[in-house]
């Protein structure tokens, strides 16, 4: 955590604070050392400003449709054909972006998998539906930013919600696996909002950029007079609970910082936004026993995704970066031991329309595709990979998927399936799932299936 100020000490500290008295103090017993579950790990890339899933995920030749319909949909953005990386899902060909070899890699190796058209839904909802209005059975505020960014994290999608889904899973858990851990489960390297938090579980930021201490508290006899400055007592609860945080945020960033000099990935990561986000991420795990975390969730963004113009000179970087970050973190897991025991997800607000704009771009729409790394099952891992989970909507522009008459795709999975599998897999019993997700109910399923 970077913390150069005692305004960011603050910060700090009040995120921490719930974590630290919930999962104990620095040099308690180590709970891997009592608790003979395996280690699991949940890594979130979101990707801000709603991915084009139109043009990271192509049909070639399928059952139901080719590269001749999506081209006809995407007219200027569509992606030359003989350029895609080529992946199957059993008989039918796709492609993924030109750009994304090293995710094509892994999901022909089986240690990644395709989950199609997911978005947030409040029960199973069809193009009628949505023209008919019936806000009842919609989210509210669809294609908003900040209105779709808040349900995803939610995985709630009306009322005034103060927890994310990844808050409540650690919640359910760590009393179970985290009982003796020094540092919270749940680690943001980008800008985290709901998902992270829950009632008890409150996460730490810690950028790339490394951990810092207050500036000028960088000596044992600085930080200690620091602390018991903050021990007094000056009768007002509120500058008492502040004095509190405070010094959890010192033993916070301590605990961090002393374990991480133990950390060595040797991987080589590419230096970009995510690449490094990741490399951060590598090095957390790296030091997972002197943690004595057992579960652990991390959530990385990477920003600018809302490609309305010029989309191709925009996403294409962003699909490569993405792409290479992921192939470089898969191999850091494979390093520090983790491979078989962690799964990294993508997540995204919303996709985006079929066809473009005016300006050589797409808007806001609505269903959308993304990508589940992890070890497979003829490997020792836990993923199904090697395919696609969920149906691959029509592209055809008002045909039976889109909403209008622009490729706005309506969902056939919801956020709340796509993050209970996972959460099963994580350890929530099923039973506890509803708590969790409570539209869940509403849907056929609550394990899509892509988790042994």
């Amino acid at each position: 955590m970077l913390i150069k100020t005692r305004r960011d000490f603050l910060k700090a500290a009040i995120t921490s604070a719930g974590a630290l008295g919930a999962f104990g103090k620095f040099g308690e017993m180590n709970a891997l050392a009592s608790n003979s579950a395996p280690y699991q790990a949940l890594v979130c890339i979101y990707l801000a400003g709603g991915n084009d899933g139109h043009n990271t995920v192509i049909p070639i030749a399928t059952a139901k449709q080719n590269y001749s319909l999506y081209a006809a949909g995407r007219q200027g953005l569509a992606l030359p054909q003989g350029g895609l990386q080529v992946i199957a899902n059993g008989s039918d060909t796709y492609g993924l972006h030109p750009l994304m070899p090293e995710i094509a890699a892994l999901y022909n190796a089986g240690n990644a998998a395709v989950v199609a058209n997911v978005g947030m839904l409040v029960q199973p909802t069809t193009p009628k539906i949505f023209q008919a209005q019936n806000l009842s059975q919609l989210p509210p505020q669809l294609f908003s930013h900040s209105d779709q960014t808040n349900q995803w994290q939610a995985a709630i999608p009306s009322g005034t919600v103060s927890t994310g889904w990844g808050g409540r899973v650690e919640d359910a858990i760590s009393s179970q696996y985290n009982s003796g851990a020094s540092f919270t489960p749940i680690a943001a390297t980008g800008g985290c909002g709901l998902f992270c938090t829950g009632q008890q579980t409150f996460p730490a930021s810690v950028p790339p950029t490394g951990i810092a201490l207050l500036e000028g508290g960088n000596t044992p006899a600085r930080l200690a007079a620091v602390q018991q400055l903050m021990q007094f007592d000056n009768g007002l609860k509120l500058v008492n609970a502040a004095n509190s945080n405070f010094s959890r945020g010192v033993s916070f960033s301590n605990t961090l910082s002393n374990a991480l000099k133990s950390a060595v990935v040797k991987t080589v990561f590419p230096s970009t936004q995510i690449g490094s986000q990741l490399q951060t991420v590598a090095q957390i795990m790296s030091v997972r026993a002197a943690l004595g975390i057992g579960r652990q969730i991390f959530y990385c963004e990477l920003d600018g995704f809302d490609t309305h113009g010029a989309q191709s000179g925009t996403q294409d970087p962003l699909l490569q970066q993405l792409s290479q970050a992921v192939g470089a973190f898969y191999s850091a897991t494979q390093e520090v031991g983790t491979d078989a025991n962690t799964i990294t997800f993508t997540a995204s607000e919303f996709g985006r329309t079929l066809q473009p704009n005016g300006s050589a771009g797409s808007d806001h729409a609505w269903g959308n595709h993304h990508f589940v790394i992890g070890t497979g099952t003829a490997k020792g891992g836990s993923l199904k990979g090697g395919q696609f989970w969920g149906q691959f909507p029509s592209l055809a522009l008002g045909g039976p998927d889109d909403a209008n008459t622009r490729g706005t795709i309506v969902p056939t999975l919801s956020v709340d399936q796509y993050a209970a599998t996972m959460a099963q897999w994580f350890g929530v019993s099923a039973a506890n799932i509803p708590s969790i997700f409570p539209n869940v109910t509403n849907f056929p399923t609550s394990n899509i299936g892509f988790l042994g």
